[in-house]
C-alpha cells in the first residue's frame, strides 16, 4: 500500500503501519493463483451427513455452565465469544494457563507489567508530542553531558595552550547537528511509516548498504544503552564516591528496570519516562542561564584552566579525534525518523516537528556548555564529571548542585530509553525483510516488541559487565556505529532526490549531500583515530553481523523457495495474477523445480501407519486402535534385545489376536531409537511415494518431579524422527489417574 507523505509529494514505497498482522504476511499474486488450482483438484471423501459435524464449533449450542476444569472456576467454553458466524474471539480470560504455577506467574507477570491489551488497542499505543519529545530525545539531549567532555580529553592530551581549539570545534560540531538535523527532518515526510538509515539506504543504495546501515544503528543503539547507563552510574558515583564499587551491579540493575519499564507498552513507558528528561532540561536551562550571567558579570573574561603537561603533539590527527570524540552529542538524532509510526496522526509532521525541538536543544545546550565550560576554565579530571565540575562551580552552595546531578543522573540512566523504542522497530523492519528472525515481529502482550526488548538488554548488559562501567573506555566504540548509519543514510537520499527530481529536489539534495560528507568525515576520523583505542572492535563486529544478516535472509529465502504455493503437476498453466496485463510473465519468485515433498492433494498421499510397541499395556493398545480406526495400511514394529524377548513378545501378540501385521527387530547391542529410525527410513527408501505416519503411546506425567522416573523415549523418537522426509509423526497421549 502506497500513501502520500502529506506537505512534502513523496510515497513511503515500503513503509507499512505497525501491526500484530504483521506477523502473518498476505499471499502475492502468484501463491493467490496456485491456491484457486489446487482447491480445483481437492478432492476428499465426504462425511456421513454431510458437512455437518458431531461437535457445534461456535461453542453456541450448550451454554450451561460446564464443571470446573484444570483452568479453574473459569470454564473454557467462556473464554470464547461469538462475534460473527464461524468466528470466535478469544477473551482476555484464554491467557489463563492451567497450571497453578503457570496461573502464579500469570499472576506476577501482570502485577510488573500490566494486563494484556487488545490488538485494537495499537492505535491508542501512540505518543504525543509532548511525550515522545522527552522519550526520543533522552538519548540526544544526555549526550551533552559527555560529549563536551570526550572532545576536551581528547585535546588535553596536547596540553592545556590547546584548549581554546574547543571553540572552533564546537561551532564546527554544531555546523554538523544542522546539517544532519535538516537531512533527516528531509527524510521524515519522504519516509512517513519509518525509516531510519536501514530502509533509505537498502531503497537507493542496495540491501548490502541497508545492512551496514542496520549494523551500524544496532551497535550504535547497544552502546547506547551501554555507555548511558555507565554515564549516568559515574554521575552518581561523582556525588557519592562510597558508590563506586557497586558500579556494575548498579548499572545491570538500571538496565533491569529499563526493560521492564517498557514491557510495559510504549504510553506507560513514555509515562514513567517523561518527566526525568523535562527535568534534566529544566535543570540544564537553569545552569547555563546562571552560569553565563556570571560569565557576563566579569565580562566573559575566561578563568584560567590548571596546567597540564602534554603527552603527545599538537597534530591534525588529534584535532580530529577531538572532533569525532565531540560527535558522539548527536547520538541519538536519528531516533525520530525511526519511530515515525508511534506518533499520533498526523505521524509525519508530529514526528518532523519533534526533531526540529530536539536539535534546537541539542544546539542551544552543547554550544552554551562548550562556552562555559572555557569561561569557567575546567577540565576533565578523573573521579569527577566536567558537567558535575561546571555545576559545582556555579552552585557552590544550596541544594542546587545536588539537583542537577539527580536530574543529570536520572537522564543519563533513561537516555538509554531511546535504543529501547528505537532498536525492537528496527529488528521488526529487518525481520519484516527476512534479514532478521521472525519472532522479532511478534508484538508481546502490551504491544510492545518483547523479543526486541529482551535482546537489546542482553546485549547492553554483557557489553556493560565486560567493559566493568567504564564511560572512557566505552566512548571510543560510539561514534563509528553511528555515524556509518548516518553517513549511509544521506548518501541515500541523495540518490532518492536524485532520481525523483520532483519541485524543490535541488536545495534538498544539497542538504542531504553536505550530511552525508560531514558524517563521512566524522565516520572516517573515527574509524581510523580511534582504531586501536577499541574502534576495531565495532568494525568487526558491523562485518560479522551483516554476513549473519545476509545468512538468515538465505535460510528465509530457502524456507520460502520449498513452502510457496505452486499449481500442482498436470494442472495446467497458472492463471494471470490479478492486475497484471495480459502476457505478462509471473512475478513469484517460487523455482521451477518442485520440491521433494509434493503432497498438497488428498489423492496424491499414500500411507502406511507404524506404531513401535515397546510392550502390550494400556498406552500401546490405545496407540494400535488409534492406528487402525484410520482405515490405512497399519504395521507394528517391537524392537527386542534378544532372540528370546522376541519370541516372548511374538507369543503376547499372538494371544491379543494378531490383529496387525507385526516386524520384530532384534537390536544385539540394547539401542532402540537408532534401530528403529533407520528401519523407518529404509522403509521410505523403498518407496518414497508412501508417507509414513508413526503413530508414538506417550504417557503424559503431571508432576515435573516424576520426570527423571521415565526414559522419556518417545520425545527422543520424535526428535530423530524429525530429520526424515516423507515421516508425520503424532502421539497418542495416555494420562496418568494421579
Amino acid at each position: 500500500m502506497r500513501r502520500r507523505g502529506g506537505g512534502e509529494d513523496d510515497e513511503a514505497e515500503r513503509g507499512t503501519v505497525v501491526t500484530p498482522s504483521a506477523e502473518f504476511p498476505p499471499l502475492d499474486p502468484d501463491e493467490l493463483a496456485a491456491l484457486s488450482r489446487i482447491g480445483e483438484r481437492w478432492r476428499t471423501p465426504r462425511c456421513p451427513g454431510g458437512d455437518e459435524l458431531p461437535v457445534d464449533p461456535t461453542l453456541g449450542r450448550n451454554r450451561r455452565r460446564p464443571a470446573p476444569t484444570r483452568f479453574g472456576r473459569l470454564a473454557p467454553i467462556e473464554m470464547f465469544m461469538v462475534e460473527e458466524q464461524d468466528e470466535l474471539v478469544a477473551t482476555e480470560a484464554a491467557h489463563q494457563p492451567g497450571s497453578r504455577l503457570g496461573r502464579g506467574l500469570s499472576r506476577l507477570r501482570r502485577a510488573l507489567f500490566g494486563p494484556p491489551l487488545s490488538s485494537t488497542a495499537v492505535l491508542y499505543e501512540r505518543m504525543r508530542k509532548l511525550v515522545a519529545l522527552p522519550i526520543l530525545s533522552s538519548d540526544l539531549l544526555s549526550s551533552v553531558a559527555y560529549g563536551p567532555e570526550a572532545m576536551l580529553a581528547v585535546l588535553l592530551l596536547a596540553g592545556t595552550a590547546t584548549l581554546h581549539l574547543s571553540l572552533p570545534l564546537g561551532a564546527a560540531l554544531v555546523v554538523l547537528m544542522v546539517a544532519v538535523g535538516l537531512s533527516y527532518r528531509q527524510t521524515i515526510p519522504a519516509y512517513p511509516h519509518g525509516a531510519g538509515s536501514y530502509i533509505v539506504a537498502s531503497d537507493n543504495l542496495g540491501a548490502a548498504s541497508g545492512l551496514m546501515a542496520a549494523a551500524g544503528l544496532m551497535m550504535d543503539y547497544v552502546l547506547t544503552v551501554a555507555v548511558s547507563v555507565a554515564a549516568g552510574v559515574h554521575a552518581v558515583t561523582s556525588a557519592l564516591p562510597g558508590l563506586a564499587p557497586e558500579t556494575v551491579p548498579l548499572g545491570v540493575l538500571v538496565i533491569a528496570v529499563l526493560l521492564a519499564g517498557n514491557l510495559r507498552g510504549v504510553r506507560t513507558a513514555g509515562n514513567i519516562f517523561v518527566l526525568p528528561t523535562y527535568a534534566f532540561i529544566v535543570a540544564l536551562v537553569a545552569l547555563l542561564a546562571v552560569g553565563w550571567l556570571r560569565a557576563a558579570g566579569r565580562g566573559f573574561a575566561p578563568l584560567p584552566p590548571p596546567p597540564m603537561p602534554a603527552v603527545e603533539g599538537l597534530s591534525l590527527l588529534l584535532v580530529l579525534r577531538a572532533f569525532s570524540s565531540g560527535a558522539t552529542s548527536m547520538t541519538g538524532i536519528e531516533a525520530v525518523s525511526n519511530a515515525v509510526p508511534a506518533f499520533r496522526p498526523l505521524e509525519w509532521r508530529n514526528a518532523r516537528t519533534a526533531l526540529v525541538w530536539m536539535v534546537s536543544m541539542l544546539v542551544v545546550f552543547f554550544a552554551g556548555l562548550v562556552g562555559l565550560i572555557h569561561l569557567s576554565g575546567l577540565v576533565p579530571r578523573p573521579g569527577e564529571t566536567l558537567l558535575s565540575q561546571l555545576a559545582r562551580a556555579t552552585f557552590p552552595t544550596g541544594p542546587w548542585y545536588g539537583l542537577i546531578q539527580a536530574a543529570t543522573a536520572l537522564i543519563l540512566l533513561l537516555a538509554a530509553n531511546t535504543a529501547f523504542n528505537d532498536f525492537p522497530r528496527l529488528l521488526f523492519f529487518m525481520a519484516r525483510d527476512g534479514h532478521a528472525p521472525r519472532r522479532f515481529l511478534h508484538l508481546g502482550d502490551r504491544l510492545a516488541f518483547t523479543n526486541g526488548l529482551v535482546a537489546l538488554a542482553v546485549a547492553a548488559a554483557v557489553i556493560f559487565v565486560a567493559f566493568r562501567g567504564n564511560t572512557e573506555a566505552l566512548i571510543p566504540l560510539f561514534a563509528v556505529g553511528v555515524f556509518l548509519a548516518f553517513t549511509l543514510s544521506q548518501a541515500g537520499m541523495v540518490v532518492h532526490w536524485w532520481r525523483r527530481r520532483r519541485s524543490g529536489w535541488h536545495h534538498r539534495l544539497a542538504i542531504n549531500a553536505i550530511g552525508a560528507a560531514m558524517s563521512a568525515v566524522v565516520l572516517l576520523t573515527a574509524a581510523i583515530g580511534k582504531f586501536t583505542e577499541g574502534a576495531w572492535v565495532v568494525v568487526v563486529a558491523v562485518a560479522l553481523l551483516v554476513l549473519l544478516f545476509r545468512r538468515i535472509h538465505q535460510h528465509y529465502a530457502a524456507l520460502h523457495r520449498t513452502l510457496a504455493l505452486r499449481p500442482p503437476p498436470g494442472a495446467g498453466p497458472a492463471p494471470p495474477p490479478v492486475g497484471s496485463a495480459p502476457g505478462a510473465a509471473p512475478t513469484g519468485s517460487a523455482p521451477e523445480t518442485a520440491p521433494a515433498e509434493v503432497e498438497e492433494l488428498p489423492q496424491q498421499v499414500r500411507h502406511l501407519v507404524i506404531v513401535p510397541v515397546a510392550r502390550l499395556n494400556r498406552a500401546s493398545l490405545r496407540g494400535l486402535a488409534y492406528a487402525s480406526s484410520l482405515g490405512q495400511p497399519t504395521l507394528a514394529v517391537h524392537i527386542a534385545p534378544e532372540e528370546e524377548e522376541a519370541d516372548r513378545f511374538r507369543e503376547q501378540w499372538e494371544a491379543w489376536g494378531d490383529h496387525v501385521r507385526l516386524e520384530t527387530i532384534v537390536s544385539p547391542y540394547r539401542a532402540v531409537i537408532g534401530p528403529l529410525a533407520h528401519y523407518l527410513e529404509a522403509l521410505h527408501a523403498s518407496r518414497t511415494d508412501l508417507t509414513l505416519t508413526v503413530i508414538v503411546p506417550e504417557v503424559v506425567l503431571r508432576r515435573l518431579w516424576h520426570r527423571p522416573l521415565h526414559s522419556r523415549a518417545e520425545q527422543r523418537l520424535r526428535k530423530a524422527l524429525q530429520a526424515l522426509p516423507g515421516v508425520v509423526v503424532t502421539s497418542v497421549p495416555v494420562h496418568l489417574a494421579e
